[in-house]
């Protein structure tokens, strides 16, 4: 028996349990999971204590938007981001960059751009737009973990929505592919509809937050989760909700879920730990979309959490230079919409997750497990078995930190998380048994690879 290294803790969480336990590594592998004293007398050991030791996070939703707009993040900054908050793997949306990934040469330009910059992981998703159904192919054969579709104007120029019909065109080819499909579930009849009732309304102050709630109705997200069911039904292509806030379409994914399709829900810590209430007028941080709701809502998500109808929780981190989001004073008509949070989406979780009497293992399940077999990477992340990638994150969940932009090492601070008080602390983070953070420190240099479907 032999180890490059040793990992040993008192609260290992395994598929099976948490206990004690040392984790062998040798040439970037999990090669045993022993007893807590049971490794090999000359290998080299990280004593975690009593601190936690979990899989690595898998955050399959991150928007990075290099190349293009690296002003806005780029790979450097939004890994380092990830390492520090225990995220050993990410999955890059589509959109943002300049050019969009929807064409196998705007994927060159990205995994250009990306090589030799990461921190971590990193995989790719392709772009499902108009007028390329033609590129789907190629873009999957040349590596891409999935497509992600709008079907509500996304923001930006070089990313159009679909509608149905371009939608179900989509779904057939995918289907024929075996690739998932992930769609930001609003359609853009019923915010219009929104948007008219308050143009003719009275006079809507454009910073209070509730102007914008009103702006973005739940039966945008409802209407669209039925079609993608709808066509889920027709086509057979495998689907999934990506950031997901609306609990009125809950019953439906339900039924869905009885029924046998193949549709899969995420939502995101923003959506569990915020609450319309609480948002100050002109705090336009605050903006995403589909947006922030109320109280009540964000517990029928958590319930529908508990009950594994939404399998997982990513960060839908989506960060712009902080004069996008203050626009105009606060004007949240205006702002930016999109939430910074990638290196807090552990502690986020876990803090509003202990307190409603949920578990480490289901949050391994939530951050980490789920998320891997999302983009078909279960059989090498999100998991402590022997044969998988050393990926782990150590981290103590009762020590507590106040959210400070100097902590951050996204490429810009603003987050409506700053003051917070949050339980869970990363020590330290391990990729393929390499040490990637602790405490603070970085190696001198990125170790991150790319992952796409040709190293699976």
């Amino acid at each position: 028996m032999s180890a490059d290294l040793v990992i040993r803790s008192q609260k290992v969480v395994t598929p099976e349990n948490i206990a004690p336990a040392s984790i062998h590594i040798q040439h970037g592998r999990i090669t045993a999971i022993a007893g807590f004293d049971d490794y090999p007398s000359d290998a080299p050991v990280f004593e975690a204590g009593n601190s936690v030791v979990m899989p690595g996070l898998v955050d399959t939703h991150v928007h990075i938007n290099e190349p293009g707009r690296t002003e806005w993040e780029g790979f450097a900054s939004a890994t380092r981001a990830a390492a520090a908050g225990g995220v050993t793997t990410l999955v890059d949306m589509p959109l943002n960059c300049i050019p969009a990934t929807t064409t196998p040469q705007a994927l060159q330009a990205k995994l250009a751009a990306a090589r030799g910059n990461c921190w971590v992981d990193v995989g790719f998703w392709g772009g499902v737009v108009p007028e390329n159904v033609g590129h789907l192919r190629p873009l999957f054969d040349a590596g891409v973990l999935g497509f992600k579709c709008f079907l509500i104007p996304s923001g930006v120029e070089e990313f159009h929505h679909v509608a149905e019909s371009h939608l179900r065109i989509a779904c057939h080819e995918l289907q024929r592919l075996g690739a998932v499909l992930v769609v930001h579930a609003e359609l853009p009849g019923p915010v219009d509809e929104a948007v008219q009732a308050l143009n003719k309304g009275d006079a809507h102050d454009p910073r209070r937050y509730s102007t914008f709630l009103s702006s973005r109705p739940r039966k945008a997200e409802n209407e669209a989760v039925a079609l993608v069911i709808r066509l889920c039904r027709e086509t057979g292509c495998r689907m999934h909700i990506v950031h997901h806030s609306s609990s009125g379409a809950l019953p439906a994914l339900r039924e869905a879920r009885r029924e046998g399709l193949p549709i899969t829900v995420e939502t995101c810590p923003h959506y569990l730990c915020l609450a319309a209430e609480d948002v100050p007028d002109g705090a336009t941080q605050f903006k995403c979309c589909p947006p922030i709701r109320q109280r009540e809502n964000n517990e029928a998500l958590w319930a529908a959490l508990g009950e594994g109808l939404i399998e997982m929780v990513v960060s839908d981190h989506s960060p712009c230079p902080p004069e996008m989001k203050m626009r105009e004073s606060g004007n949240f008509l205006r702002a930016w919409g999109g939430i910074s949070s990638l290196q807090l989406r552990l502690p986020l979780t876990w803090t509003a997750a202990r307190g409603r009497g949920y578990s480490l293992r289901q949050l391994t399940e939530w951050l980490c497990r789920a998320p891997a077999r999302l983009v078909g990477l279960h059989n090498r992340k999100g998991a402590i078995q022997k044969g998988y990638d050393a990926d782990l994150v150590v981290w103590d969940p009762e020590a507590s930190f106040r959210v400070d932009g100097a902590l951050l090492h996204h490429r810009h601070k603003l987050t409506p998380y700053t003051g917070q008080v949050l339980n869970g602390v990363v020590e330290a983070t391990f990729l393929r048994g390499r040490k990637v953070f602790e405490r603070g420190w970085f190696p001198p240099a990125p170790a991150g690879a790319i992952v796409s479907r040709e190293t699976l």
